[in-house]
């Protein structure tokens, strides 16, 4: 799942946010990956993805509060999340005060 860095004007469609998905992020937006986008304001989110002969668009918008989006570095896209953190965010939770674990990764072999 991808997060895009940058407010995205949510007055898009399908078209629109595919558009985005191919020229500002550089995905292929048929490829199943779920793509998130924030509008200017931080309290609307569309969720698009590509699922079994369709395209998918989820929208929520909050009636209190914005969205809170990870901390992203300098001059990225995009950044990429898991489930969980896509559950929390549309549940309206700061992420940035969210200790995450790190997951295990099984040593490389040489």
């Amino acid at each position: 799942m991808y997060l895009a860095a940058e407010p995205v004007d949510l007055r898009r469609g399908l078209d629109g946010l595919c558009a985005v998905v191919r020229a500002q992020l550089g995905h292929d937006p048929y490829a199943g990956d779920f793509y998130v986008f924030l509008g200017r304001r931080g309290d609307r989110v569309k969720v698009l993805y590509w699922e079994r002969g369709g395209l998918n668009l989820h929208y929520k918008y909050l009636a209190r509060g914005r969205f809170h989006l990870p901390r992203i570095a300098p001059g990225a896209r995009e950044i990429e999340i898991d489930g969980t953190a896509l559950t929390m965010l549309l549940d309206g939770i700061d992420l940035r005060l969210v200790p995450r674990v790190d997951h295990w990764q099984p040593p490389t072999q040489r």
